[in-house]
């Protein structure tokens, strides 16, 4: 029997099982997120940890939520990220100029921590004193001397000066500021890290509220299943006297009308799609439990179960299982709504 602690990361939960009592000084630091060949150097254990030889370390994916927001500053740089709902990645950049060179570097942190949502990031400079100019002197002196050329040849008076030059704006060179590289991408990483941990927070609590969805479904579909043997005897029964009333008593042949009433109830029995609405259902379940990337999977299955319940409506006379399949109908709707904004 194995004691075992939880702790959460950035995007993932690390389980760690002991054969023996855990050791209250134990702690695990991460800083970013942890790729799964990678999660032994991340993690550091105490000194009185090293005594047990039988560790187990499981690594968890956790669901992340597309929305979300992280920021962070490192000297001169503050970084913002914001995330909403897409179906792919597509990343929108505001930055200084001067850092455009970085800009492959920071689209590629993105892409290696989500794989769905639009992000819009904000690089910025707070305190900038503004950006250090410079004279283009080659071209200055070329503009001087053809404002001299032109004065002698069409006879203009006057002197050419220093503020002639000065105002016209094409001789001036944008020189790019001094910065630091580490401060930017360390700037980076936290506000995208932020952003992580705020998805994740987010994914948890649609995780929890589309599982209580589910057990809605679940208690919806068993009303179903028993109203549904019922359901088909009523019909037979309903259809027989609906036969007697029209025909005389000579034309019946009871064996013939058992055997239309028979295929008749085939045609209207809804135990399999109730048996395929069941499986998409622990099918969602099993995938909220076990993945990390959900979005399009759980979209597809909700696609499935509401095919099924359609068939469901059509299928039943039932009043009682109607007014039941408007519920489920609901409850999809709610769940679909949920999902949209799961990675």
């Amino acid at each position: 029997m194995f004691n075992s602690a939880t702790y959460e990361t950035n995007s993932c939960a690390l389980v760690i099982s002991f054969p023996c009592a855990i050791p209250t000084s134990m702690s695990v630091n991460c800083e970013y997120s942890i790729p799964p060949d990678n999660i032994l150097q991340y993690l550091h254990l105490s000194p009185s940890l090293t005594k047990f030889q039988d560790c187990f370390i499981v690594y968890a994916t956790m669901i992340q939520s597309m929305t979300g927001f992280g920021s962070a500053s490192r000297n001169s740089f503050t970084v913002e990220v914001r995330s909403l709902n897409h179906r792919y990645i597509d990343i929108f950049l505001k930055s200084p100029a001067y850092i455009s060179q970085h800009e492959i570097t920071l689209r590629n942190i993105l892409k290696e921590h989500f794989q769905r949502g639009r992000f819009d990031v904000t690089v910025s400079v707070p305190h900038e004193k503004g950006t250090p100019l410079a004279m283009n002197t080659e071209r200055a002196k070329s503009l001087y001397a053809a404002m001299l050329d032109l004065q002698k040849e069409i006879g203009i008076p006057g002197q050419i000066s220093m503020e002639t030059l000065a105002g016209i704006r094409e001789l001036y060179i944008e020189l790019e500021p001094e910065y630091n590289t580490d401060d930017l991408l360390a700037a980076f990483h936290e506000a995208v890290s932020n952003l992580e941990q705020m998805r994740i927070r987010e994914g948890s609590l649609l995780t929890e509220e589309l599982t209580k969805r589910l057990g809605v479904l679940e208690e919806l579909t068993n009303r179903i299943k028993s109203l549904a043997p019922d359901e088909i005897v009523r019909w037979r029964e309903k259809f027989i006297e609906r036969l007697k009333l029209i025909l005389d008593a000579e034309m019946i042949d009871t064996n013939r009308i058992l055997q239309e009433a028979a295929v008749m109830a085939e045609k209207l029995d809804i135990e399999e799609e109730i048996n395929r609405l069941e499986n998409h259902r622990k099918q969602f379940s099993e995938i909220l439990q076990n993945e990390s990337i959900v979005g399009r999977k759980l979209d597809f299955l909700l696609q499935e179960m509401g095919r099924e319940v359609n068939t469901l409506a059509y299928k039943s006379g039932d009043y009682a299982i109607s007014n039941i399949v408007v519920e489920m109908k609901t409850e999809i709707e709610k769940i679909r709504e949920q999902t949209q904004n799961l990675q």
